[in-house]
């Protein structure tokens, strides 16, 4: 990274690792379809036990939608994913330092193999998120946004 050091703040116990995505946030980017509007909103959810994800992606005339629940489960940080084309998807914590010291990803066994979700923060306000695929020769990124508070 360049300039100055980008620091998160995280909080305390397993949801503590979450605390710098809690918020409203949004992006744009390129995808295969076009451009995307996207929006991220991270709350607290059934008593903080967890933390809830809505995520919606506005393609032109689509909208793709996802509800996550973060939570503790066998003593990890874990998710549980629905998504509005009926998927979903569940995995753990995992190690993303090389991608950045900082950040917080989570893996998963997708239908197509081996998955992560990656969160890192910027240099301002706001962080990178990115999808990337696990192959023979290591991680394959196909999918990242930069967000900023919305």
């Amino acid at each position: 990274m360049k300039g100055k050091k980008a620091t998160w703040k995280k909080g305390r116990g397993k949801l503590g690792a979450l605390a710098p995505l809690m918020g409203a946030w949004k992006a744009e980017a390129m995808t295969p379809v076009g451009k995307a509007r996207c929006t991220r909103q991270f709350t607290p959810a059934l008593g903080g036990n967890y933390v809830q994800l809505v995520a919606r992606w506005e393609f032109g005339k689509g909208v793709y939608e996802e509800i996550a629940l973060y939570g503790v489960r066998d003593g990890a940080l874990s998710f549980w994913s629905f998504t509005s084309d009926g998927k979903r998807s569940e995995g753990t914590i995992a190690d993303a330092s090389d991608v950045h010291d900082q950040a917080v990803a989570f893996e998963a066994e997708m239908p197509a193999g081996r998955a992560r979700m990656i969160y890192w923060p910027d240099d301002g306000q706001g962080f990178y998120w990115a999808v990337e695929a696990r192959t023979k020769k290591g991680w394959r990124r196909f999918s990242e946004h930069h967000y900023t508070p919305a």
